[in-house]
């Protein structure tokens, strides 16, 4: 259950990251995409208008009568593309006179909304874009007009005309729109894909991880089971000491019952029974005894080991020999080595290697 809680806490988290990202993304790319073509837009058909107003410009100056022009005129832009944007000729009372539409010729334009408030400023992409976002839908004021807007004006020389260049706003947000479904399909599929493979890839790196898991806890179970028998094979032990000491007293053997040492310069005779363990120190050897008495001897570890009764000392180390009596805990430490954990405490760790940990459990009769 937890697992699966998990990998769900998962998936939302990388779904949530993704769609905040992918969000800001998306926007971002929408406005960048529209405003490229904007621009393009905008550029050509300011750089058309201001060109046909040259050239009629240029027509009139060769007296060229207006009625033949207009006749030319209305000529060439009949039909012409109405998809996105398209040129007309007002006259300075703002009646058409020219159109790629022939039923608009002759109507009057609106001035009202059918144009943009920057027409005769510079106007850019980023200004027309903002234009189309606060829109509340569609211009439709005059019939000529409908659906569009004139961005840019230019008269021309020798007579009372204007030209003008429109953009249709329809056509322009039916592709801004466009774009945006584009993007919308694009940042869902690759969401979608993002978010199984992120929780597929997951699951596989998890699932190895938990076995890898499963395997070591299985390993510490069982290094937990051994340091609990080995501990308590240490309390069968000393109970079976304490149990014999009685005849070992009364029984004659080599080991010795009480040890000379020295505090300062006073001789004092230590029974082995008192003993919790004896270590070196910068060649000095201590006897430390169970009430935290602490002596030291002439010897040194080797002679006192040669000299102790092995069923109740052992050499855990170079600098240590410990009695079973003062043992209290034994803990696993480092790569399978043991660490002893005595009474009194010692200053020093009691470290038993790796080689000598099987010795030590041989003597604990394990």
């Amino acid at each position: 259950m937890r697992k699966d809680k998990l990998y769900f806490l998962t998936f939302l988290s990388i779904t949530i990251i993704y769609g905040l990202v992918a969000s800001l993304a998306f926007h971002y790319l929408v406005k960048e995409s529209s405003l490229k073509l904007l621009e393009t837009h905008l550029v050509f058909s300011k750089k058309e208008a201001k060109s046909f107003s040259t050239l009629l410009s240029h027509q009139l100056s060769q007296n060229i009568s207006k009625d033949t022009l207009i006749t030319n005129i209305q000529k060439s832009l009949n039909g012409t593309d109405f998809e996105m944007g398209f040129l007309s000729i007002y006259d300075w009372s703002g009646k058409v006179i020219a159109h790629p539409d022939i039923k608009n010729v002759g109507l009057m334009a609106s001035p009202n909304n059918s144009y943009v408030s920057s027409v005769n400023d510079d106007l850019t992409p980023k200004a027309f874009y903002d234009l189309l976002n606060t829109e509340n839908g569609i211009s439709s004021t005059e019939i000529i007009e409908k659906q569009s807007k004139v961005i840019a004006l230019s008269s021309i020389q020798n007579s009372d005309w204007i030209l003008a260049a429109h953009l249709r706003t329809d056509n322009i947000k039916s592709q801004v729109e466009d774009f945006k479904n584009q993007f919308l399909i694009v940042f869902l599929v690759m969401g979608l894909f993002i978010v199984i493979a992120a929780v597929v890839i997951l699951r596989i790196f998890g699932s190895s991880y938990e076995k890898t898991l499963e395997l070591k806890n299985e390993k510490l179970e069982d290094e937990v089971i051994n340091l609990s028998k080995l501990n308590r094979a240490v309390g069968e032990y000393q109970q079976k000491v304490s149990e014999e000491k009685t005849n070992t007293e009364a029984e004659s053997s080599a080991s010795k019952k009480r040890l000379l040492t020295y505090i300062r310069n006073e001789l004092v005779p230590v029974s082995t029974n008192d003993i919790a363990y004896i270590y070196t120190e910068n060649t000095i050897t201590y006897v430390v005894c169970n009430d935290k008495k602490r002596s030291t001897s002439n010897l040194s570890l080797d002679e006192l080991s040669a000299q102790l009764d092995e069923s109740f000392f052992f050499r855990a180390n170079r600098q240590f020999i410990i009695s079973i009596a003062s043992i209290e805990k034994i803990v696993k430490y480092g790569n399978n080595q043991l660490k002893i954990l005595v009474r009194p405490d010692s200053e020093s760790s009691i470290i038993i290697s790796k080689n000598k940990a099987s010795q030590f459990k041989q003597w604990l009769n394990i």
